[in-house]
């Protein structure tokens, strides 16, 4: 018994250094944590978004309280944030239409309330060049914020858009099933 209960132990133990440490996704290294407005995100998870057999960006996906859960992560009222780091160069239009699509797929009755901050959304996205970074940050009662290199910094307001723009990679109909898993941790 003291054998076994020292190997559990002793498992714990080594695993618990890798759940802090950084994760590289197509040569893109993502850090084990980021501060944002003074709070310490944990990378729960990071992926790699393919379109047919191209390679289009890499994904870190960061919260307060890591979850495998899609729904969980989605709904749970604290600080998140997705850093995508671009693997190829991506036109605004390609970029926003597939957020768009996203959103609407995963929240059909939700749309006529999202549909104008959607439009706000989809204008602070620039053309994104390989290598540029795009990161969507939310924060309980502030809202969530856009930032990239060449785009402006916006902040659009509202959880329910939170939920729909993150839903877009974790909400029941995913962009894809593979980033899913691995923003979720489940690829490790």
């Amino acid at each position: 018994m003291k054998m076994t209960l020292s190997a559990v132990v002793l498992s714990l133990a080594l695993a618990l250094p890798a759940l802090a440490q950084e994760k590289e996704v197509a040569g893109v290294k993502f850090p084990a944590t980021l501060s944002v407005d003074g709070k310490e995100l944990k990378l729960n998870g990071a992926g790699l978004r393919k379109k047919v057999f191209f390679k289009v960006y890499a994904v870190g996906f960061y919260l307060e309280n890591t979850t495998q859960d899609g729904a969980q992560a989605i709904s749970s009222d604290q600080t998140k944030v997705v850093r995508m780091s671009m693997l190829r160069d991506l036109e605004k239009e390609k970029i926003t239409e597939a957020i768009s699509e996203g959103v609407e797929k995963n929240n059909k009755a939700q749309m006529p309330a999202l549909k104008d901050r959607l439009e706000t959304f989809n204008k602070a996205i620039p053309d994104l060049k390989k290598g540029d970074e795009l990161t969507l940050t939310y924060v309980p009662g502030k809202g969530t914020r856009v930032q990239s290199k060449g785009g402006q910094e916006i902040s659009v307001e509202g959880k329910d858009f939170a939920d729909a723009l993150f839903g877009v990679w974790l909400g029941s109909n995913p962009v894809d099933d593979g980033l899913k898993k691995g923003m979720l941790g489940k690829n490790d």
